[in-house]
Order: C-alpha cells, then structure tokens, then sequence
C-alpha cells in the first residue's frame, strides 16, 4: 500500500455519499420518512423549548439542561439529515473534502455536548436528592453555566481533534463512503495512509467522551437508587423513579448506540450495519428524546397544555 501512494498521489477533492438505499422507489421512501422525522424531531425539540421558556415551574436546573439538549438535538439532526435530503432531492451524491469535514466537526461537536450535558443531568438527579439541603448552592446559576460551559469546550477540543486528525490523511482513491453523512471509521477505510494514530485517537478521546461521562452516571444513580429506596412515601419514590427514568432511558439509547460505533472501526462487512448505527445517533435518539421526557413527565404536559390552552383562549 505505501509504495502505490508515493508522491505522485493524486488527492480526492470530494468523496461520494453511497446513501441508505439505492433503487429510485426507494430513495422517495426515504426522503419522505427522514422528512417527516426531521420535522417531528424539530418540532418536538421546539416544544420542550416553549415549555421550558414559557414556564415559571421549569425554571430549574434540570430543565435548564433539558432546553439545552433539545438546542443540541435539533443541531445535531440538522446537521446530518437536511444535507441528505438534498442529495436525495437533486440526485448528487457528491460531497466536497471541505464540506465533508466540516460535517464531522459539527456532528462531533454536537455528539460530544449531548455526551456531557447527559452526564449534567445525572448529577443534577444526584443532587437534589441525595443531597436536598445543599441542592440550592450546589447546582446554583453560576455552576449550571459552568458545567455548560465545559461541556461545550470539551466537546469543543474533542471535534477540533479529531477533524485536525483527519485533514491529515491522504485520500487517493477510492472515494465512495458506504454510508449517508461522513463519519471516522467510513472515512478511515478510505484512507491511503496510515490511520494507526487516529485510531488510538479515537480511543483515547471516546475514555474521555464516553467511559468518564458513563462511570460518572453511573455512580450518581447507584446513589440515587439507594436515597430512594430509603424514601417512606410512595409517591416520593414514584416521582424520582419517573423522572430518573426518562432520564435513564435516553442515556441507554444514546450511549448505547454511540460505544457500538466507535468502540470498533466498522470493517466494509460490518457497513450496513453502520448505517443502521447511525440512524440511531442522528435521527431516531434526538427524535425520541422530547417524547420521552414529555411522556413520562407530567410537568412538562402540564406546560405544554397551558401554553396551548391560553394561545386558544387568545384566539
């Protein structure tokens, strides 16, 4: 392999997005299910957003952080599945090397910030009930904006790294990444250069993206279990159990999907199922996220049916 890409390289100036499907039927198909999934994911994210806002009662730090994951999820959607309805729409499976970075830094990004403010949210739980008296001065203003704020340089570093990382290689053929947005290990395959050291990148920053981020949950909510088993009143438990619950439910999908694709580089075998993956992390998890938590919280219907009603009553 080295002796074929010597100097005379000739450098891919745009890869080929090979897509889902590749009958006509089937590409309508999917072009109206991802629309139809972008306009609700979109507009359900929107509607957290409004309750959040319109609400005096959801002005706390565990809705603070909510409103900041559904900003986060409708990014993280849009980045990937508008441009691909493009290319299904004008039938242009090509995208630019630039653009095809850019892509990755922006999902990257927005990945990394969900890996972090998931991880705010359990400490949040953590806090306001294994320590309620301390809750107040614990998760003040000033440090919901910090864990913010860290989040987003966090994720910041770990896009910049890894889109830096990948400008390196050298791309000289072939071009046509067996998937419909660009990502590390589709990109890897393509690679006519060592990729050894963004593997060990990969790895490296996922510990930090993931294993931290996970061990942390997880050793918040063995303590919450146990502050709530202690708990006398039922209703007290039903409660914390529902609102850890929604919670737990997306920090399962999310992550899970998320180890299973970066954990292991994708071989060319195992692409389809990649695409699978990434249905998951770009469409179906920032798509479930406001129907869970608004589902399994009746704080949250509650303003969404006041919004609603007094918007009614103006009419």
């Amino acid at each position: 392999m080295e002796s074929k890409v010597g100097t005379n390289r000739t450098a891919v100036a745009e890869f080929i997005l090979l897509g889902l499907v590749k009958t006509e039927n089937l590409q309508s198909l999917v072009f109206v299910l991802f629309l139809l999934a972008y306009l609700v994911t979109v507009g359900g994210n929107l509607c957290i957003l409004a309750a959040i806002l319109g609400d005096t009662k959801l002005h706390t730090p565990m809705y603070f952080f909510l409103g900041n994951l559904s900003v986060v999820d409708i990014g993280c959607i849009t980045v990937t599945v508008p441009p691909m309805l493009g290319r299904l729409l004008f039938h242009k499976k090509a995208i630019s090397h630039d653009a095809c970075l850019s892509q990755l830094f922006f999902f990257h990004l927005l990945a990394g910030l969900d890996c972090f403010l998931l991880t705010a949210m359990a400490y949040d739980r953590f806090l306001a009930i294994c320590r309620p008296l301390t809750y107040s001065t614990r998760m003040s203003q000033t440090v919901q904006r910090i864990l913010v704020a860290v989040s987003w340089a966090c994720s910041f570093t770990n896009a910049l790294t890894h889109t830096i990382a990948l400008a390196t290689l050298h791309f000289c053929g072939p071009k046509e990444v067996n998937h419909f947005y660009c990502d590390l290990p589709q990109l890897f395959q393509l690679s006519c250069s060592s990729t050894q050291l963004n593997e060990l990148l990969l790895f490296a920053m996922g510990f930090m993206m993931v294993g931290a981020p996970v061990v942390l949950i997880v050793t918040s909510y063995i303590h919450v279990a146990a502050a709530v088993l202690r708990m006398r009143s039922a209703e007290g438990r039903k409660k914390a159990f529902s609102t850890c619950g929604s919670h737990l439910t997306v920090v399962c999908l999310f992550y899970g999907t998320g180890i299973f694709n970066y954990m292991r580089l994708g071989s060319e075998e195992a692409s389809d199922k990649d695409k699978g993956v990434g249905i998951f992390n770009t469409v179906i998890n920032p798509m479930l996220n406001p129907l869970i938590y608004s589902l399994r919280n009746p704080d949250v219907q509650g303003a969404l049916w006041r919004i609603l009603v007094g918007r009614w009553s103006l009419t």
